[in-house]
């Protein structure tokens, strides 16, 4: 049986692996860090209905499993400068959530056991340095790690990250932008038996805050805390976690600066690759290693599992017509999601004075005209739908 090799143990990794075992092809699975390796942070909080429709598609059973442990909220609260303009409940839904929300790890946890029942065999410790397209078959990609070690397949499906070494080696340049300013991402664990309401929550402008804007979201064992600050602000002064601890009660609530977890911060880029795959078409570039997107309207690891899947097909029908469609269809819901990136981003940091009157305009007239606040609840996110359908999956 041919062997198609997958370099990258996160959750886009392990979901191209276990698509491919879905498709009954051999699977290598090359990573970096050791194994049993701890990654800190929530980092991609959100996996939505699609992706968990998806990933059941590979593994029966699995988006059940993600979902009973995972937190669906059905409370989102807006708030302008204070005052609520925006607020609905849905009713618990019936089937595959909407979404669900949990940590990155806990996430890899379930993809990690699904590949390991499925049969993936996983090479932990195996830093890539190089690749090499071969002509002729059976074994057209040759990959080779730090140690001199050389792994063989017919196909490589790279999801090794924002600094994907597959892509560098293969001269594939990454193209886009990066927003002004920075943003402060918190873990912070529950207080036992004073759970804070299990809700999203946006606050524009937030008073307390000196006009900054901070969202509240909740996951299993605490929720997440993402602040934006502004384009002069100093990192030391928001972004670490003494300061963390010096604003959070503020946003939070006091008892909360006693229960920090894990502190980063990030820009917004957009960027998606030139091309998803090599000339040859023997190689195959899927999540970071193909795209970069901001955390807001969690585009990043929903969009890299799609393309995830859509690579176990391509690779699954084996010619290269099918992975020059994987590539340019996986590259057109790239560019809309860097679009609808922008487009959020332009509401989140307005340049443009016309933005900030149309936001106050939104909030005043929230009250009587309620699409003003859904607007207003909405503009965030960016738009999630578009022409990207024609990929399969806008994410």
């Amino acid at each position: 049986m041919s062997r198609v090799l997958v370099v990258g143990a996160g959750p886009v990794g392990l979901s191209a692996a276990l698509a491919l075992r879905a498709k009954n092809l051999k699977v290598t699975l090359l990573e970096a860090d050791p194994e049993g390796r701890q990654r800190p942070g929530s980092r991609a909080l959100f996996v939505h209905r699609e992706t968990l429709e998806l990933l059941d598609g590979m593994r029966p059973g699995l988006a059940a499993e993600i979902t009973g442990y995972g937190q669906t909220w059905h409370t989102k609260r807006t708030l302008y400068r204070g005052r609520e303009v925006y607020a609905r409940t849905f009713p618990p839904p019936t089937g595959i959530p909407p979404f669900t929300s949990l940590r990155q790890v806990d996430t890899e946890r379930f993809l990690l056991a699904a590949c390991e029942d499925a049969g993936v065999e996983f090479v932990w410790g195996a830093r890539i340095a190089g690749v090499r397209v071969n002509p002729d078959p059976p074994d057209h990609v040759a990959l080779t790690d730090d140690d001199g070690r050389v792994w063989t397949g017919t196909h490589a499906v790279a999801a090794d990250g924002a600094r994907s070494t597959l892509r560098r080696e293969l001269g594939i340049a990454m193209e886009g932008t990066h927003g002004d300013g920075f943003h402060v991402v918190v873990d912070v664990a529950d207080i036992p038996g004073a759970e804070l309401p299990l809700e999203r929550v946006f606050h524009y402008e937030h008073p307390e805050l000196g006009g900054r804007s901070l969202m509240r979201v909740p996951f299993t064992g605490g929720f997440q805390v993402d602040l934006q600050c502004r384009d002069d602000d100093r990192r030391e002064e928001y972004g670490t976690e003494e300061a963390v601890r010096r604003w959070l009660p503020a946003a939070v609530g006091d008892g909360y600066d006693e229960r920090i977890l894990w502190v980063s911060t990030y820009r917004f880029l957009r960027k998606v690759a030139a091309s998803y795959t090599d000339p040859d078409r023997r190689v195959l570039l899927v999540g970071e290693a193909a795209h970069l997107f901001p955390p807001f309207g969690a585009r990043g690891m929903n969009s890299g599992i799609a393309d995830a899947a859509a690579a176990a097909e391509a690779v699954a029908t084996g010619t290269p017509d099918a992975i020059a469609s994987f590539a340019e269809l996986r590259r057109q819901a790239g560019l809309f999601n860097s679009a609808a990136a922008g487009t959020a981003l332009d509401h989140l940091r307005p340049h443009r004075r016309i933005v900030r009157v149309k936001q106050r305009a939104a909030a005043a007239l929230a009250p009587v005209v309620p699409r003003c606040g859904a607007w207003l609840e909405n503009a965030p996110y960016g738009p999630r739908h578009g022409s990207a359908a024609a990929a399969g999956r806008t994410y």
